[in-house]
Formats: C-alpha cells, sequence, structure tokens
C-alpha cells in the first residue's frame, strides 16, 4: 500500500487504535508497550503484512522532531523542582558528561571491532548515547514499580535532559563523517554554542512565557492550550534559526512554566500528557514503518556485541565515573547503570546521517534500531527484578503512603471558601445532586457539628454545616 491523502488518516488512526489496544494487554505478558508500538510498525510496514511503502526518512525525521517536542515539554512541565533541586547537580553531570562517556566508550569499541572509521564509531555512540525518557517512564508506570529515596527524580532528571546532548554530539559527528577533512577540534565551537545558546534562550522565553500566559486573557480556556504550543514550536525553531540547541531551549521553558503559577495551569498539564503519549506512540510507529526488517537480520551479530557492551559496560562506567564527586550510594549507581534504555529517539537522531547521505548511514540506521530493541527487552522486563534485588522498590504495602501523583489544586485557578449554611436556607434538606452546582466548583468536605463529612451527590445539607467549596477563582 503507497500512503496517499485520501488514506493516511486512515492507516494512522488503525495504527493507533491497535496500538493502544496492544499496550492496554501488554503488561499482562511483561513485554514493553513501546516494543509493541514499533511491532506494529514493522508489521504495517514494506516487509510486514500491512505493506505500507514508507522509505522517507526526511518525513519520519520531520515527525520524530515535532513529537519529541511534546515530550520533551511535557517533561520539563511535569518535573517538580522542589523534588530534583536536590539531584540536579546528579542529574546535570549524567546529562551531560554521562553521555559524552557513553559516546565515547562506544564509539572506541565501534572502530575497534568493525570497519567503521572512528568518526563513523563515534557517530553511532553519539547516536545511542542518551536514555530515553519515554521509554524509562512507561515501564517504570507499567510495573508499577516505585523507588526508594531520590532515584525516581535524578532518572527523571537525566533521562528527560540528556538528548540535546546526544543531539548536539550526533549533528557534530554527522558533519565530520561526510566532511573528513575537518578535525575534532572544529566541533567545539558549535558545540559549546548550542549548549549556550540553548541554555539562555530557555530560561528567556520560560520566564517570558509565563508573563504571557498570565497577562493575556482570551476568549475561551482551550486557546490557552494552542498559546502553550505555539510556545513550544517558537521555543525551539527561534533557538535552532540562531544556532541553538532548540530540545534544550524547549525542556527549560518547560521547567520554568512547570514550576511557576499559570492560568489554566491543570488544564495545560493535562492536555500536554495526553499529547506526550500520544507522540510517543507515533514516535515508536513511525520508524517501526520505516525500517526494513529484511536489512536488520545481516547486522544482528554486530549489532548484539554493541548492545552488551552497551549495557554491562559502557553505560555503568560511565555512570560510575559521572557519580564520583557525589555521595550516591553503590547500589542506586547500578540501579541507574542499569535503566539506560534506548528508545524511539536514537532511530530518530539515526535519519540524520541517513538523509546527509553518510556511507555507512544505512547501517548505522539497522544496528541504532536493533539496539533500541534490545536495550527495551533486557532491560525493560528486567527493571524490577533488579529493582528488588539491590532492595531499592519500595514494597506493595508501603507505596500508597509514599507515592502519589494527584495534584489537589492549582494556586493560581482555585480558592477553598467556607460557607456556612444559615437557618431557614432554601437548600437545607436538599441533596448535593439538587444544587446545580457548576463544574468549576466542587465541596470538598463538611464539617457536620464535631465531625467531617466527604461529600457525594446523595448527601443532604442541614443547617449549620459548614462546607468547604472549591471554585475557580
Amino acid at each position: 500500500m503507497v500512503l496517499t491523502t485520501e488514506n493516511i488518516l486512515l492507516v494512522g488512526s488503525i495504527l493507533l487504535f491497535l496500538a493502544l489496544i496492544t499496550g492496554k494487554t501488554s503488561t499482562r505478558f511483561g513485554v514493553p508497550v513501546l516494543i509493541l508500538f514499533l511491532t506494529i510498525g514493522m508489521l504495517a510496514g514494506s516487509d510486514g503484512v500491512g505493506g505500507i511503502q514508507f522509505d522517507n526518512p526526511q518525513i519520519a525525521q520531520f515527525i520524530g522532531i515535532v513529537a519529541l517536542n511534546f515530550i520533551l515539554f511535557s517533561g520539563g512541565l511535569d518535573t517538580d523542582w522542589k523534588l530534583v533541586k536536590p539531584v540536579l547537580s546528579q542529574g546535570i553531570v549524567l546529562s551531560t558528561l554521562g553521555v559524552m562517556l557513553t559516546a565515547g566508550l562506544v564509539g572506541v569499541f565501534v572502530w575497534a571491532v568493525t570497519d567503521f572509521t572512528i568518526c563513523e564509531g563515534l557517530l553511532l555512540g553519539s547516536i545511542v548515547s542518551s536514555t530515553d525518557s519515554a521509554a524509562v517512564f512507561s515501564i517504570l508506570r507499567a510495573k508499577n514499580l516505585a523507588l526508594k529515596g531520590s532515584l525516581r527524580p535524578t532518572l527523571k532528571l537525566e533521562s528527560g535532559s540528556n538528548d540535546p546532548m546526544a543531539y548536539i554530539l550526533t549533528i557534530a559527528f554527522t558533519g565530520l563523517v561526510i566532511n573528513q577533512d575537518a578535525g575534532i577540534v572544529s566541533i567545539i565551537p558549535e558545540f559549546f554554542q548550542q549548549l549556550i545558546l540553548g541554555a539562555v534562550l530557555g530560561y528567556a522565553f520560560g520566564k517570558a512565557s509565563v508573563y504571557l500566559i498570565n497577562k493575556i486573557r482570551l476568549d475561551y480556556e482551550g486557546l490557552y492550550i494552542v498559546l502553550v504550543i505555539a510556545i513550544m514550536f517558537f521555543s525551539f525553531s527561534a533557538t535552532g534559526f540562531v544556532g541553538g540547541n532548540g530540545f534544550l531551549t524547549v525542556y527549560l521553558c518547560a521547567l520554568i512554566l512547570g514550576n511557576n503559577d499559570l492560568m489554566h495551569k491543570k488544564k495545560i498539564l493535562k492536555s500536554f500528557d495526553s499529547f506526550a503519549w500520544m507522540m510517543q506512540i507515533v514516535l515508536f510507529l513511525t520508524p517501526g514503518l520505516l525500517v526494513f526488517p529484511s536489512q536488520v537480520v545481516p547486522v544482528i551479530g554486530i549489532g548484539l556485541i554493541i548492545s552488551m557492551f552497551l549495557i554491562v559496560v559502557a553505560r555503568p562506567i560511565s555512570v560510575f565515573l559521572s557519580l564520583i564527586p557525589f555521595k550516591t550510594d553503590q547500589p542506586s549507581r547500578w540501579f541507574i547503570s542499569w535503566v539506560g534504555l534506548r528508545g524511539a529517539v536514537p532511530i530518530v537522531f539515526a535519519t540524520y546521517p541517513l538523509i546527509a547521505g553518510a556511507e555507512k548511514a544505512n547501517m548505522i540506521f539497522n544496528i541504532v534500531f536493533f539496539i533500541s530493541i534490545t536495550t527495551v527487552l533486557i532491560q525493560g522486563t528486567t527493571l524490577p527484578i533488579v529493582a528488588r534485588w539491590l532492595k531499592l522498590s519500595i514494597p506493595e504495602s508501603q507505596k500508597q503512603r509514599t507515592q502519589t501523583d494527584i495534584e489537589l489544586f492549582d494556586s493560581i485557578k482555585s480558592r477553598l471558601t467556607e460557607i456556612v449554611i444559615p437557618k431557614d436556607c432554601p437548600i437545607a434538606g436538599k441533596q448535593i445532586v439538587q444544587l446545580g452546582m457548576p463544574k468549576t466548583a466542587i465541596i470538598s468536605f463538611i464539617r457536620r457539628g464535631d465531625g467531617y463529612i466527604t461529600p457525594s451527590g446523595a448527601t443532604e445539607l442541614e443547617v449549620n454545616d459548614r462546607q468547604f467549596v472549591l471554585t475557580e477563582n
């Protein structure tokens, strides 16, 4: 089947539906849901039963960049500064130095065991150097794995912020592979330019966006979601236009927005959480369509060797060296080393040498695809076992007390008001469901005499009841 304007929406909706259905049932069998998304894409692709003819790395890259924008932005919005502040230094070092060490170790190893040049080896190492936040946290949620101490915020910060460094290295070494006369020293100015501009503009756009969202007055709440999407894409593209790293800007901008009071913040967070999930599905389906399984088979041997080196050597060495200055206990270091899943992001990054026309681009793409699958399968399925073995998982009986993702209210758009029902009040004796309460208000609890009542729609109100009503400002 050739994708056309007439059938692309039909095919896309069917693939999304299949991904959702298989994702719902996958956890029963212990298979990471992201692998199933990739598998559906492969089955629907040129070599699969679907026979969809899709061999356009430019379109795959564009879709991947759009999806990655939403995923990084949602991750920044959802990052609680109070939780990550104690582990900020560890997270930054892991997402910068750790990524560079991983890229270097894998690159040298590939150069030593294959016919790749050192630049081609470092390019492959750069592509697979970052952990995938989508893969890490979808598996943690699916496995219902609660972790002790500051492990979760450390992993969240590292996996959410290390894609920009991997992107910078990928672009730099793609240039070196294409232009072999240039030296590694030539990429240093661009390296720092991307980092500095990305960080500065991320902070500037974040602060300006807080002011804009809170000062602008839009007629409909839904338009604030559109405004934030526009901010996200503008931050990414404007930074790239001036030579900075747009992914870093997007993440930092969202981090600032998520930790400030905003108009309709709760709706923005929920909307972007939904966007991020949809984009995770799209991000894994698209590379599945792009890959040709018949071309992956010949690289299984070398792909497995590189993957094992990445899992058991490169990732642990980079983590342990990066965490030398910090007082992180040994079990936590080993667990962080094991949480080195590579997902769809490296596959998207592997399209850059494809589009640039690098000599071994096809082989690099297929090896990266195989590495992504093996790391998710091997490490993703064993995370709970490793956590229990290292005694880092929280027992089931303690999860309720130690971990919650519930956000009670927004400080800027909600107000808790106490209302006393006076004598002869017409609502006395009525059920709450009969009051016609607006959707923007709820009775959170009622004080009756010396006790407290958690109300339901059938609760009858009485004279002298003290209602505590949560309403929009």
